[in-house]
């Protein structure tokens, strides 16, 4: 690699805000949709740098998944969705899975041991795209890294600790459905299920919130598994402490149910799944309500 360029003093004011939130008028039950992949900005201070195809940065996106979960803010919940694109920061990762030799100058934060995660290019910044090729031409700057931990990564769980914090002052148990979808082909994997359900093995929420969705999906003629390949990932680990009373769920949904994953754009089945999702927030909502009587 390169010696880097410092591009990190891009100014604030001519980026977008980390995050969108939409809620209703009233929040009438303790439920958050969070959807942290389905961003689609990425900044000139990136794009300057890539080696690969910005489309092979697009295919990793959770494109759209914010849109199939809309209907939540009209049904009284919030929906709360990334403003940048994945491959800019993983907000579902902890920002200290940093790979060190990313960058010139040292990393930008107390980075933790090495995970798989990490090793492979797919850590809190990422380093591979979803060709597997290197993302970057050159190593980026301590400052660049920096500047995207504090702008997005921490802004983002800042903005979802706080929505949690204010319905747990009027709720005794709130649910957090975290929103992911998958590429239906990975390599050594065949017959990926349509929606896999992660609950870190019981550990993040209820059991009846994972056994209502699942039982969901199998009625709509989906099939369904439990925390294979997907247990889920730092936010279900951060947020979910069922017996603090914050119950955290990742669904992710196979992306051929609803787009042409080449092109990344949405196939005629869109509408069917979006209507689905629809239906399920309105499970999820009266399990909320439910478990707060």
């Amino acid at each position: 690699m390169q010696t880097a360029v410092d591009r990190s003093q891009t100014p604030l004011e001519t980026l977008p805000a980390a995050f969108s939130i939409a809620r209703g008028e009233t929040v009438s039950a303790p439920v958050i949709f969070a959807s942290p992949h389905s961003g689609k900005v990425y900044p000139r201070q990136m794009t300057d740098l890539l080696s690969v195809p910005l489309r092979d940065l697009e295919r990793t996106e959770d494109a759209f998944v914010d849109e199939l979960y809309a209907d939540a803010p009209h049904q009284g919940m919030v929906l709360l969705h990334a403003t940048f694109a994945r491959a800019f920061v993983d907000l579902n990762r902890d920002a200290r899975e940093l790979d060190a030799s990313m960058f010139s100058d040292g990393v930008p934060r107390v980075a933790g041991m090495p995970s798989a995660r990490v090793k492979a290019g797919l850590g809190c910044l990422p380093r591979v795209g979803a060709s597997g090729r290197d993302i970057y031409a050159q190593q980026i700057s301590r400052a660049d890294g920096q500047f995207r931990l504090e702008t997005v990564h921490d802004r983002y769980h800042a903005a979802l600790q706080s929505e949690i914090d204010a319905l747990k002052q009027d709720w005794a148990d709130v649910f957090v459905i975290d929103c992911h979808s998958m590429p239906s082909r990975q390599p050594g994997r065949s017959n990926l299920p349509d929606i896999v359900l992660g609950d870190r093995f019981g550990s993040s929420c209820s059991a009846k919130l994972t056994s209502k969705v699942e039982r969901f999906f199998r009625r709509e003629g989906l099939s369904v598994t439990r925390n294979a390949p997907y247990a889920g990932g730092y936010t279900t680990r951060r947020y979910g402490r069922p017996r603090r009373g914050v119950h955290v769920l990742q669904i992710e949904l196979n992306r051929a149910l609803y787009m042409n994953e080449a092109d990344v754009e949405k196939s005629n089945q869109f509408p069917h799944l979006q209507e689905k999702v629809s239906r399920l927030i309105v499970d999820i909502v009266d399990l909320a309500i439910a478990e707060n009587s």
